[in-house]
This record gives C-alpha cells, structure tokens and sequence, in this order.
C-alpha cells in the first residue's frame, strides 16, 4: 500500500489501462522547456500526489517550523543576530555580512526536503531564501497534463498544482518596489567563481519568468558597479539584487572587495538585497539542532511543539560534554559511536550534500575520525531517516524508489513540490546533479482553496 489512496488509485488506473511506463519520460524529452531545465529533458515515470490531509499538516507544520526558527534569536540569544549567526557556526566575514544586510523576520520563502518514514514527513534539510532551487517544478505539469491518462485521473479527482514560478514572479516584483504593472530589471547574481558552470540554468530560469512581468539578467558579482546613486549591470539600473550565491560564498578571500560596494550602496539605500544573508541562518542545520534540543523545549509554544516533534529528526552540535537523547541524559561522542549505523554527521552552513557522512556507510574508525575532526565545530550529528520506499510504473511492473519531496512555501501558504527519487534504497545523498530523477507534484486542494486557472 503506498503512502496515501490517491497514489494507489493512480497506479492501479495505470495498470488497467496498459500505459507503457516509459510514456511520461519520453514526453519530457522531447520537451524544449524541459531539455534546458533543472529536469535535464528526464522525469519519473509518474508524478507525486499530496492527499488534503498531507497538504495541511504540511501547511501547519512548516508555518509553526518558520515561527519557532525565526523567533531563535530573541528566544534565545536576547535578540542579538551576531551571538545567533556565532552559534550557527558564522564566521568574523559572515557576521559582518550579516549585520550589514540582515535583521528583518525573514519571509516564508523556503523549500523544506522531505521523507516520508510511514509515519509521517520528516525534515532532511531546509532551504530559505532566494537561492533556493527546484522553483521551475511546475515546467513539467502541463507536460503530464498532455497525457490522457494523467489528464483524465487529475479531472476525475479535482487535483491542481501551484505554479512556483508564477508565485516567486510575485515576491520578486514586491521586493523590487516597482509600481504594479512595470516590468522590474532584476540582477540575478551568483558567484564569479560557480557562474560558468551554472550560467544556462540560470538564463534559463531567467527566460521562465518573462511572462510573469519581471526582466531577470543573470550574473555574476564582478559585472556589478556601483555610481550615481545605483547599482549598475551592462550599463542599465537595476531594480534588485537577486541573490543566489551562499553564505559560504563569503569565506572566499575576495568576497570583501566584491561585497563591500553592494553594502554600503544597501547601506545607503540605493540596493535591496532579496534575500538578505541572514536569512541563511535560519536554515541552518546548526538552528534545527536548537529547535530538536530538549533543553529548549521550553522556549515554544504547544503547537510548535507538535510540529517540531513531527518534523525533526533528533539533531545535535557536535560538542564535547553531554546532552540529551529521548529524555535520557548521556555523553554524545560515546553515543554517536555507538549508534553510528542511525546517525548522519553534516556541516552546519553547507548545502547539496556536501560533506556530509553517513555513520552506515563508514566503518567505526572512520566515523570516529571524522567525529573527533568535527568535535567542538560548526557541525551537527542527526538521526537517520528511514524512508519508506514509493513505487513507480517500470517495465515489468512496479519498482521502489526513494523519494524526496521539496515543499516551497510562501508568505500565502503552500507554493508547490518539486520531486527528486532514487533506486538507490540505501539512504545515499542524491541529488539531480549526482543521479537523482526528478518529477513533479499534484494535489488535493482545500475547499476553500480558488478553482485552478
């Protein structure tokens, strides 16, 4: 039995009526739109559903996650955003970054990423802010759409999806200040040294949004100046900086020559920064593992409580010393050695993967080598998720999948899933970029949700 019913009726429609499961694949190939997106012209050989029950809980919990993270700092460190982006595992570059171009609540822009254990979704990882990926989902929907079968059980079931693109085309147009009904120039700026290799995706998430009113030209920090009051790209004034490069990014010892003449002219009131850099902290692994920690239980509310116990794997500071685990105080190094096979190490600010070790795939001296390096670190130690497998459509009948659901959410509410999958069941990181196979969501919509366009 799959996750919810919609899932199980969907496969058994496409059992009866004999699709060849290689039919969504080849519609995504031949896909201009889809060929030059994050999709690489592949897909999953059907979609995600959300049931209306998943969609709500998901909508309550990840606003009451969004609540609990950005009341940390004033809950927990008297309101000062250095003391939190220290505790995040910030460095002297970083703070100042921060406390240069920061300090607002943050909006609800994220993308939260997701398993399913049987039981319920729990968090991986969460991504706040403007350099989130995966918004261009919905590019592959209407591609589905143009399948009988597909078309036919999306009517018969009243499902809809969210275009995230349309959605963020909005939140960018507001950032901008420009009046309704003008097109804004945006900058979408990363960093020079990831632009060459990310610049096509990035043009062509750029030429997605033309529709949506706003004029987004990708690039990289070196091409910005700096005169007359503005901020500048190939000789016309720009309306907002986009930001997509990382907080990371700021540990390159050039990121204060090309920083340092964007924030004085935010400073100054000539740039808005969407989103500012702090916004990253919240999305920290290092702010979770504050959130999971029993010791600040006390510091939210009953309903946050329950979404925070329903959504986050237990997560700790690598730090000498003890802590607790289930209400049982022990010493965490000599735990984390000995439950190894159900523990994840991770960088507290790194994103995609990226150093991340799995305690089942490493023997015990390797995992004690790279515990000790992180002792006293900005890293933390998470218990594993254990998904449950999906199955999908395969030649020959069904085939499990490892699936992980990106969940954005907007000031308005939920805005969409992108889907990433694996055959791969042993729980290994991946993502489109290391093998993973992506696809998109449709779901159950809420009575009092607005009829699809």
């Amino acid at each position: 039995m799959s996750r919810n019913a919609l899932t199980d009726e969907y496969l058994d429609e496409v059992r009866r009526r004999g699709v060849d499961p290689t039919d969504l694949p080849a519609r995504a190939g031949v896909s201009p739109r889809l060929r030059t997106s994050i999709y690489g012209g592949r897909c999953l050989s059907r979609p995600a559903f959300l049931d209306r029950t998943e969609r709500a809980q998901l909508e309550v919990d990840l606003r009451h996650l969004h609540g609990a993270l950005t009341a940390l700092p004033d809950r927990l460190f008297d309101g000062d955003l250095a003391a939190f982006a220290y505790a995040c595992g910030a460095t002297e570059p970083q703070v100042s970054a921060v406390l240069r171009a920061g300090g607002r609540t943050p909006g609800r822009l994220a993308r939260a990423d997701l398993y399913h254990d049987g039981t319920g979704f729990r968090l991986m990882e969460l991504n706040m802010g403007s350099s989130i990926g995966g918004l261009d989902n919905a590019l592959l929907n209407p591609v589905l759409l143009d399948h009988p079968v597909v078309a036919r059980f999306v009517a018969d079931h009243g499902l809809s999806y969210v275009d995230s693109i349309a959605e963020f085309a909005m939140v960018l147009h507001a950032a901008s200040g420009v009046p309704a009904g003008e097109r804004p120039l945006i900058a979408l700026a990363d960093w020079p040294a990831s632009f060459p290799e990310l610049e096509g995706i990035l043009r062509n998430g750029a030429d997605a949004l033309v529709p949506y009113g706003v004029d987004v030209i990708p690039c990289h920090l070196g091409q910005l100046s700096v005169s007359h009051g503005r901020v500048w790209l190939d000789g016309r004034p720009i309306d907002l900086l986009w930001r997509i490069f990382l907080i990371e990014d700021l540990l390159d010892p050039a990121s204060v020559t090309l920083i340092e003449p964007l924030l004085r002219a935010a400073d100054r009131g000539e740039l808005t920064i969407f989103t500012p850099i702090d916004v990253e902290l919240y999305g920290s692994k290092a702010a979770l593992a504050m959130l999971s920690d029993e010791a600040n239980r006390h510091r939210f509310d009953a309903d946050q409580l329950h979404s925070l116990d329903r959504l986050l794997p237990w997560t700790r500071m690598v730090q000498p010393g003890h802590t607790t685990v289930d209400g049982e105080k022990v010493e965490l190094r000599a735990y984390a050695v000995r439950h190894r096979t159900d523990l994840v190490l991770k960088p507290a600010m790194m994103h995609g993967g990226l150093g991340v070790v799995l305690g089942w795939q490493v023997d015990e001296a390797e995992w004690c080598r790279q515990l000790d390096a992180a002792m006293g670190g900005p890293y933390v130690v998470q218990r594993r998720i254990r998904p449950v497998p999906e199955l999908f459509p395969a030649t020959g009948g069904l085939e499990p999948w490892l699936v992980r659901l990106g969940v954005f959410t907007f000031d308005s509410g939920y805005g969409g899933t992108i889907v990433s999958a694996s055959r791969d069941l042993t729980g290994t990181v991946s993502t489109s970029l290391t093998g993973a196979t992506l696809g998109c969501c449709f779901h159950e919509p809420d009575p009092a949700d607005p009829p699809p366009a």
